[in-house]
């Protein structure tokens, strides 16, 4: 499927800003805990798509059969973004956006099972190889493989990625038969209710001390730009085009994280970071490169 020049644009510009989402978490992580914090962004999110569906008319009410789909992807929503926000506030932002930028290795290899024509060939296993090399050399620091030194903030957030990756394959399977607002509009509204719940039992709120504009701003923009805006953009993005090609554009994701965390947060750029992200970029190129050819070749 050729996607047009302006949806690409389109695209770019939301996974640039989806870059500077784990830079925001970490702001607001200042005032709000993580699990407070994940209540919060997806109860402005949630409202932000229902504005937008009583201005378009768009029915949010689930249809008859649509229960369990919403249901399974709303787990796995709850689950990776709970482990995000744990994981972001045990480790830096740069390599928060590096690894939560290989969501789509782990897509690729589940839709592999799940989706019919989208196998995993020599060059997508090559893309892999390369990208979790990347992933190795950003959770090792480039030091070898020692068990305590990967952090459990890191190991969380390739858990994070791991679960966003199945999410992903699971919304294109379901965006193509139930609409895509309804799809996020009701992830989000079975996560508030478990999140408002955890974060009563082992967080405080909101930690007054340390609330100023930044958090706010940081929380705001979770909130609105990501979980309202961009999710529903994403949403549609994968319903109307194929998801490998949408996901590839992830790789700018990790640049705009990696920059605006140095010039917002000041956390410095090693270069065991700078070859992680190159790496798990040129993985992600070969991987949907290659399913865009073989798409190609099918249809001629």
């Amino acid at each position: 499927m050729t996607v047009p020049l302006r949806a690409v644009i389109a695209a770019l510009f939301v996974q640039t800003l989806w870059g500077a989402n784990t830079v925001a978490i970490k702001i607001s992580l200042q005032a709000f805990p993580p699990l407070w914090s994940a209540f919060f962004r997806f109860l402005l999110g949630a409202a932000c798509i229902l504005l937008w569906a009583k201005l378009r008319r768009i029915r949010l009410r689930p249809e008859p059969g649509e229960g369990t789909g919403i249901f399974l992807g709303g787990l796995l929503f709850l689950v990776q973004i709970g482990a995000m926000n744990i994981g972001i506030g045990m480790t830096t932002a740069m390599s928060a956006s590096v690894l939560m930028s290989t969501f789509p290795l782990f897509a690729a290899g589940l839709s592999h099972f799940i989706i019919p024509g989208d196998r995993l060939t020599t060059s997508k296993t090559i893309g892999l190889c390369v990208a979790f090399a990347g992933v190795a050399i950003v959770l090792t620091g480039g030091h070898g493989i020692d068990v305590k030194m990967l952090g459990w903030g890191n190991l969380v957030i390739l858990f994070s990625a791991a679960m966003l990756g199945s999410r992903q394959v699971v919304n294109a399977t379901l965006v193509r038969r139930i609409d895509p607002f309804r799809v996020i509009f009701w992830q989000m509204m079975l996560s508030l209710p478990v999140f408002a719940l955890t974060g009563s039992l082992l967080e405080t709120p909101i930690a007054w001390d340390q609330l100023w504009w930044k958090p706010l701003l940081g929380m705001a923009y979770q909130g609105i730009i990501i979980a309202g805006f961009g999710f529903m953009i994403m949403a549609y993005f994968l319903r109307q085009y194929s998801p490998s090609v949408i996901m590839s554009l992830g790789f700018v994701g990790p640049v705009s994280g990696v920059l605006l965390s140095g010039v917002l947060l000041g956390e410095p750029f090693t270069w065991p970071l700078a070859l992680g992200m190159l790496a798990v970029a040129c993985g992600l190129i070969l991987i949907t490169r290659n399913g865009r050819s073989s798409k190609s070749k099918t249809k001629r």
